[in-house]
């Protein structure tokens, strides 16, 4: 977005909205202007096709020129002389010109649609596919319901603009330029009576503009606030936190008090246009008066009866091109608000991105050795390290375990490994690439992740286990399935693995839906194994299960393992126990007993 000098929204200034939220700076940047020149790039692929609709809407305001001059025609020449031959040739010439612009309005109005559910199209997909290349960083601090919002409700409400605008315009301004042109040569007299009203239209345009972008804005934001109520309020999880917290009532209330206030802002935004509209009204109704009198001035002793009525017939078809430019006027700043909240996301820059110069890594071939080397990050806003100076090496085909007290810095280092994240100092590399000159693809091929937070789409477990691997068979999602120890619980199910498994996975148990998330990362084969907590929501015998599976799945690969049970990494080939970020002590189980250091006291308690 390019830079402004205006301030704040009208109406929106350092203080409290109603309902009790501040309006954030970031807010406040979305009242910023907008390019028209950006907004018009948007249209720079469908350039020809534009030009066509324009040539069809010139061509169709030049032949409905016609009608007023066949209608003069009419009743100065063919009605007098009781011409009839005259009189139905020019009456079939008026139905003529109706039907010729009919159809050349039909193919105009498919074409520019198109073009313009095209760039909507394109929008959506380009603000969806750059928000998937954010990190992590940017969604922990992001409303998910604000996000959604963008996508529907803003892009949505830039419909009519985008569909329209270019063609709205051609047709309006051919239109109105045609009418001046013909009654400028019925009589250039009354057209000057008539254009008196354009500058009071244009100053009420402009104001009415001005009102109904700020309304815009306020309401894109009061959209995202009910956004946000509605997928924090009737998610399962928020569902039940509402019933045995008590606060469903709380929840309508605040979802009562956004909807009033869209209620509020929608009325505003519509009498914002109708005073302007009835103003009009009345000063494009005055001129024919005007006109009338006029006519009985020595203005009009030179005018015909068809002359006077085929001008009027003009003056009153000048309205709509006029007010349709207006509209288009207050429309188009309107909504400049909602791509201001579009662009702002287009422009967020991607913190973990493929690099310019990738290294060339053949994920088949990749043996899995990982090394950190004096690795530290800091969360944003954090003033502290959440690890710092961490370095460790995982020979391929190695286990590495990481222990310690909650907040120490483990998942952190497995986000690190995933590259969730990069880190603020050192490096890691995965057989000696760092993993920052590696491609995006490349490494999620090489490095498998189970977290402790399992997620699972609402389909069926089949497509469930098939996201990791869109390719995989069914043989190979059941044998994936039997290794994490879920294949008979599956199997049991009303329609086995095409049982849908509900919103969020809420129809399974925490271990259950861990086992599947297991499978799930198994089915991609990685060489490079993150498990975070993996196994935290299964009980001592399933957890036992899972564990001698992943003995076996473990053999050939580097697993890294985070765990609180001290029990399920023991047999790991080096333990690393974390405090405070760093790293304070590093061996095998057997010898990090014999120091009787920290990990000593983590296993005694």
């Amino acid at each position: 977005m390019e830079p402004t000098t205006s301030g704040t929204i009208a109406g929106t200034e350092d203080r409290p909205r109603r309902g009790g939220r501040t309006v954030t700076a970031a807010e406040k940047a979305q009242a910023r202007e907008v390019s028209l020149r950006r907004i018009g790039r948007l249209f720079t692929p469908y350039r020809s096709r534009l030009a066509v609709v324009v040539a069809m809407i010139v061509a169709s305001s030049i032949v409905g020129m016609a009608s007023p001059f066949l209608l003069r025609a009419v009743i100065d020449t063919a009605l007098p002389e009781r011409d009839v031959a005259l009189l139905v040739a020019l009456a079939a010439g008026m139905v003529g010109v109706a039907a010729l612009t009919s159809a050349f309005g039909v193919v105009q109005t498919w074409i520019s649609t198109r073009i313009g559910q095209e760039v909507m199209h394109r929008l959506r997909t380009d603000v969806f596919g750059h928000l998937q290349r954010q990190s992590i960083a940017f969604f922990t601090r992001t409303r998910t319901g604000e996000v959604q919002s963008r996508i529907t409700n803003d892009i949505g409400g830039m419909q009519s603009v985008v569909t329209s605008t270019a063609t709205s315009i051609a047709a309006n301004l051919t239109t109105a330029v045609a009418t001046i042109v013909a009654m400028a040569a019925l009589s250039w007299q009354l057209l000057l009576v008539s254009l008196v009203v354009m500058p009071p239209a244009i100053l009420l345009t402009r104001r009415v503009a001005r009102v109904r972008r700020a309304i815009t804005a306020a309401q894109q934001r009061e959209l995202a606030d009910l956004n946000v109520t509605v997928e924090e309020g009737l998610s399962i999880s928020g569902v039940q936190l509402t019933k045995t917290m008590g606060s469903g009532p709380a929840v309508v209330a605040r979802f009562t008090r956004s909807s009033e206030r869209l209620i509020d802002l929608e009325l505003r935004s519509q009498l914002a246009g109708r005073w302007r509209m009835a103003s009009m009204s009345v000063i494009f109704a005055a001129v024919p008066a005007i006109i009338y009198v006029g006519a009985g001035l020595p203005l009009g002793d030179a005018m015909t009866i068809g002359t006077l009525i085929a001008f009027t017939t003009l003056q009153a078809g000048l309205f709509r091109p006029i007010t349709g430019l207006l509209d288009v006027g207050v429309s188009i700043v309107s909504s400049l608000a909602l791509f201001a909240r579009i662009f702002e996301y287009l422009d967020l820059p991607v913190d973990v991105d493929d690099p310019a110069d990738p290294v060339d890594v053949d994920p088949a071939r990749a043996r899995g050795h990982v090394r950190f080397s004096d690795v530290t990050f800091a969360y944003p806003g954090s003033e502290t390290a959440a690890v710092a100076g961490v370095s460790l090496d995982v020979p391929a085909g190695s286990t590495l375990a990481l222990v310690g007290e909650t907040g120490s810095g483990k998942s952190t280092l497995a986000g690190l490994v995933a590259r969730l994240q990069d880190p603020s100092g050192g490096r890691i590399t995965i057989d000696g690439v760092d993993l920052r000159d590696m491609r995006l693809a490349d490494l999620t091929a090489i490095v498998g992740t189970v977290s402790q937070e399992t997620y699972l789409l609402h389909t069926t477990v089949r497509e469930n286990l098939r996201h990791a691997k869109p390719d995989a068979t069914d043989a190979e999602i059941e044998a994936a399935a039997r290794a994490a120890q879920v294949h008979d619980l599956i199997a049991s199910l009303p329609e086995g693995y095409d049982t849908v498994v509900g919103s969020r996975g809420h129809r399974f148990s925490g271990g259950e839906k861990q086992r599947l998330a297991i499978a799930r990362t198994l089915l991609r084969d990685p060489r490079v194994l993150v498990l975070d907590e993996a196994t935290s929501a299964l009980d001592t015998e399933t957890e036992r299960a899972v564990q001698q599976a992943f003995d076996t799945l473990a053999r050939g690969r580097t697993t890294i393992t985070i765990a609180h049970r001290l029990s399920t990494v023991r047999d790991a080939d080096r333990i690393a126990v974390l405090d405070h970020g760093r790293v304070v002590e590093s061996g095998t189980h057997d010898e990090l007993l014999a120091r009787d250091g920290r990990y000593a006291a983590l296993a005694a308690a």
